[in-house]
């Protein structure tokens, strides 16, 4: 995509601090870390999000995203990470070019990624089988 920031990484267009590159994935530090080493794995060819990628790009940057968080922890001296997709605009996707979170953990970061709701059996058995039916 001709204005895709990521797109434009992945052309060598604009720099990026590159991680990891191969035919079809490529890994870049974020330009504002959550933590020291939070890194971004995307697919090559441009795809907007979960629902447009194509399966063997899937595959090829879930096939990377080991190897690559692996290589983070042992550099930034951490013992776990998270990993994240943010599919689309409400869900906090800036940048509409499928992209992976890798995210390094340290104790006390600071950062807090969820905030339960609590919500009866009742509902959550009507969840359920709503999300089962579709």
């Amino acid at each position: 995509m001709e204005d895709c920031l990521f797109c434009k990484m992945v052309n060598k267009e604009i720099p990026a601090n590159i991680v990891y590159e191969d035919d079809m994935v490529l890994g870049f530090l974020d330009i504002s870390p959550v933590n020291a080493g939070h890194v971004l794995v995307i697919p090559k060819k441009h795809f907007k999000d979960l629902f447009e990628v194509e399966e063997n790009y899937l595959t090829a940057v879930t096939k990377a995203i080991p190897k690559i968080a692996k290589s983070v922890l042992d550099a930034v001296d951490a013992k776990d990470f998270n990993l994240i997709v943010n599919n689309g605009e409400i869900a906090g996707q800036v940048i509409p070019h499928l992209h992976f979170h890798i995210i390094p953990r340290f104790t006390d970061d600071g950062h807090e990624l969820f905030h339960g709701k609590e919500m009866s059996p009742d509902e959550l058995s009507v969840i359920a089988d709503k999300i089962k039916s579709a």
